[in-house]
């Protein structure tokens, strides 16, 4: 079969190639799935340039959600491989305890996109968030996979979502997905704008997948009591959270890895899942999906995720052969 592997450390286009490897063996404790779609990740890039927390041996295939099927039973999964047995393959094994059974009415592209960026959101929210109805979320980078899922995961958790974005028609999206304030941050300044959204008093959950001046800049519009959930690194740049800063304005930085879950406390990603499943049951989320793009296309898609180029989620189809 073919499979995108990582070769050495760098920019996916200098360090990925699209390989010949075999196909994976069964074992009791694993499902092996055809897969039907891969969604990408920024911690794809990450595991390219290795600047992920783990770094796992070379070569390694990358791609941490897809949507298959087990050609044994015939049953779809939505599921999160681990590296170095990514997703990026025409098949792919995965821990019993990794799959999760969706519905046939749940189009590939669609089940791709759910498990990385909602499970996280979810549990960002509400486990590590504790975000209440009526209370002000701000999202950073809303038109992205990882935005666009905070501002339907907040929205259905009843909140009022004022989302940021870099250009016009990224902004529209975000009003689209159902944020009551869009900000352009590179036309306007996003602190001013969510201070007098909300007469002085601040957001009182941020999520922040960008980092840097960012999250610096997030700090003067947080409430008192306020949370800034940090997700990840999409800047490149990891902030200094000033603790001096954070006493004064009894704010909390909080750290969000919802990976930590499987081995700290697994019983709560089932429980997340279902929690999903009930809000797209109900017609609270549905996962925005970019671009679907043909395997030979994937390399190209993490570049425009790194160069963060993309709007909502991209998401790519396995070759046949």
């Amino acid at each position: 079969m073919t499979a995108w592997r990582v070769h050495g450390r760098g920019e996916p286009t200098e360090v990925m190639s699209l390989d010949r490897v075999p196909r994976p063996e069964p074992a009791p404790d694993r499902v092996i799935l055809d897969v039907e779609a891969c969604g990408l990740n920024f911690p794809d890039v990450l595991l390219c340039r290795g600047n992920y927390q783990r770094k796992p041996p070379l070569p390694f295939i990358p791609g941490a959600e897809v949507c298959g099927t087990d050609p044994q039973t015939g049953r779809r999964y939505a599921g999160r491989p681990v590296v170095p047995e990514g997703g990026l393959a025409e098949q792919v094994s995965i821990a019993r305890d990794g799959v999760f059974e969706i519905p046939d009415s749940m189009p590939a592209e669609k089940a791709a996109g759910l498990l990385v960026t909602y499970h996280t959101g979810w549990s960002a929210l509400h486990l590590r968030g504790q975000l209440q109805p009526g209370e002000t979320l701000l999202v950073h980078a809303g038109a992205g996979g990882v935005g666009s899922a905070a501002i339907q995961l907040g929205k259905a958790a009843g909140a009022r979502v004022i989302a940021t974005a870099g250009t016009p028609e990224k902004v529209t999206l975000c009003r689209e997905l159902g944020a009551d304030l869009a900000v352009d941050y590179v036309r306007e300044d996003f602190v001013t704008a969510v201070n007098d959204a909300t007469d002085g008093r601040g957001a009182d959950v941020v999520y922040d997948s960008v980092g840097g001046d960012t999250f610096t800049r997030s700090t003067k519009c947080i409430a008192f009591e306020g949370r800034i959930l940090v997700i990840g690194f999409a800047s490149g740049t990891i902030a200094q959270a000033a603790t001096n800063h954070a006493l004064v304005k009894n704010y909390s930085v909080v750290g969000v890895h919802w990976g930590l879950y499987a081995t700290k406390q697994p019983a709560r990603i089932p429980q997340v899942h279902a929690a999903v499943m009930d809000l797209w049951n109900r017609g609270l989320i549905d996962p925005l999906i970019g671009d679907v793009l043909p395997m030979v296309e994937a390399v190209e898609g993490l570049r425009r995720l790194a160069a963060r180029e993309t709007v909502g989620k991209l998401v790519v189809r396995p070759c046949s052969g």
